[in-house]
């Protein structure tokens, strides 16, 4: 995709009130946002084309797919109707079935579902306790998650600023001052404690708190005991943009559409969008922020940047170091960027064929996110093989098949799968490079499922493997990292990116994040573009 026209290298230099830097998501969001309050903006995506990891490509002949971001949960309402997304052609499904686990035998299985009485049923068949036990667990967690919704599209207060910091730090506490005594310890608890710990509180089942655990480390290099993964738990429950809060659903035509809806209200507002265009530098005059550089040569001049890339790759590799607080920089050198990510796209003769639910006719455990992961033990074995080996000899697998509900995916009669694999070290042991080990890697990954499914590896067609070094390399991902910098508990809120500039500007002033490394962090929600947006319209008109 390519909007406005190019511009040869002895042409005068294009001036833009704003130069964003990468068409992913949040920054088509940004430009949307910025060109309808009537700034001119500029946007310049390395890519040939936008949407950054939320896209559909073709990977085997016939065959599309979500190659990078794979599921709609966390895509912010507001955003959704702001834009008017729907009109450009965004339609979301919710998958018929929630989560389908195999258990560790093969033999049995554990399949979730919206129906509250389903549900018991399904989980008093391993435990009646935990059956019991469910309703209140998922009262507790929605009511936690309604706190993180409130703050989702507001801005952090910066800690130790001014009188306006602290009003906005009273205002965002009201949801958690609501709160019963209770659900505040619950809250405390969710922020600090391992998603073993909080599960071990509720129930007994270790088939059930594998399923569940799954959340706490989805893009998260750590075991499901580590401290800090209740909340990454947390985080995956606070969608709204389904029915149900918290439900998960499916994109028609894959994450493209979604990237794809994005671009047509920020062009249609007269935002500028250029691929192939890869930024080289943030140039700085003054201490601030004028404009980028092209790897091509241009210069673009700007009265303001905002940035859609981690964090750590901005600060490190396209502002000079001298522009930067020495302290902010040291933080930006050691900013945790780690999800132990593989993604395989694979191309299916047929549907997966499981011991415990046999058959490859369409049934509703097909459409259900498919984890291989049948207990925290086996998630905790597979970080532990990470740690050593460089990846999981038994990885932990989440498998959707979006041409399930979506046909147009696929031949008729096939199907495409996205394989979220996990664990897989940024950096292999001995320098290894992840070049000579992808295959072995996929391998495993495929055995995982195959192990469930006996016909998988051979109804296998094609495949398309991302490695954590592709991820950086093909999307910008630094260190392969989903999030921009992990969910841990030192980059939330007002520590997102560092003390002093969770409100989205940076310490160069006229220089602003609007990534996922700024609040309230990774999925796509749009609302890190939303809320750039928001302060930089402040600012600027």
């Amino acid at each position: 995709m390519l909007a406005g026209e190019r511009h040869t290298l002895n042409a005068p230099a294009p001036s833009f009130d704003v130069a964003i830097i990468g068409a992913g998501h949040n920054g088509l969001v940004t430009a949307a946002y910025l060109a309808q309050a009537g700034l001119t903006v500029g946007v310049f995506e390395r890519r040939p084309v936008v949407g950054g990891a939320a896209v559909t490509e073709e990977f085997f002949p016939g065959f599309r797919n979500s190659v990078a971001s794979y599921a709609v949960g966390l895509l912010n309402p507001k955003v959704v109707t702001d834009l008017d997304l729907k009109r450009h052609g965004l339609e979301i499904v919710e998958r018929p079935a929630g989560n389908f686990l195999p258990v560790d035998d093969g033999s049995e299985s554990l399949l979730t579902h919206s129906d509250p009485q389903l549900m018991e049923a399904e989980v008093a068949r391993f435990s009646t306790r935990d059956a019991a036990a469910l309703a209140e667990y998922e009262a507790t967690l929605g009511r936690l998650a309604d706190v993180l919704r409130a703050l989702v599209l507001e801005t952090p207060p910066n800690i130790g600023g001014g009188l306006r910091d602290l009003w906005q730090a009273w205002r965002t506490s009201a949801g958690a001052r609501a709160l019963s005594r209770d659900d505040q310890e619950a809250l405390v608890d969710i922020f600090t404690l391992s998603a073993a710990d909080y599960l071990d509180r509720w129930f007994e089942n270790p088939a059930l708190k594998g399923l569940l655990a799954f959340d706490g480390i989805v893009g998260t290099y750590a075991s499901p005991y580590h401290p800090g993964t209740a909340y990454v738990l947390l985080h995956h429950c606070f969608g709204e943009i389904m029915p149900r809060p918290g439900a998960w659903g499916h994109a028609i035509g894959g994450m493209g559409a979604i990237t794809q809806a994005m671009a047509k209200p920020a062009e249609e507002a007269g935002a500028v969008i250029e691929v192939d265009a890869a930024v080289a530098q943030v140039t700085v005059e003054g201490g601030r922020a004028t404009g980028v550089a092209l790897s091509d040569g241009r210069k673009i001049k700007a009265r303001a940047v905002a940035a859609n890339v981690n964090p750590k790759l901005l600060f490190t590799q396209l502002v000079d170091g001298e522009a930067q607080p020495p302290a902010f920089r040291r933080r930006m050198e050691h900013w945790k960027c780690a999800s132990g990510v593989l993604r395989l796209n694979v191309a299916l003769k047929e549907l997966p064929d499981f011991t415990c639910r046999p058959g490859t006719e369409l049934a509703p455990h097909h459409t259900a996110g498919i984890n291989i992961g049948p207990s925290m033990d086996y998630l905790h074995r597979a970080y532990e093989d990470a740690r050593e080996l460089g990846w999981s000899r038994e990885p932990v697998v989440e498998v959707l098949i979006p041409s399930t509900i979506d046909d147009s995916l696929a031949p008729p009669g096939q199907h495409v799968a996205s394989l979220f694999c996990q664990y897989f070290a940024p950096q292999l042991p001995d320098g290894r490079s992840w070049d000579d080990a992808r295959a072995a890697a996929a391998d495993a990954a495929i055995a995982a499922v195959t192990r469930f499914a006996p016909n998988f590896k051979e109804a296998i067609l094609g495949r398309k493997t991302l490695t954590p070094l592709d991820l950086e390399r093909d999307f910008g991902l630094t260190g392969g990292d989903i999030f921009h910098g992990a969910l841990d508990l030192n980059q939330l809120w007002s520590l997102r990116p560092a003390l002093g500039h969770a409100d989205y500007r940076m310490p160069v002033t006229g220089l602003y994040l609007c990534g996922s490394g700024a609040h309230p962090g990774g999925g796509v929600t749009g609302a890190p573009g939303h809320n750039a947006a928001r302060e930089m319209i402040r600012d600027l008109t």
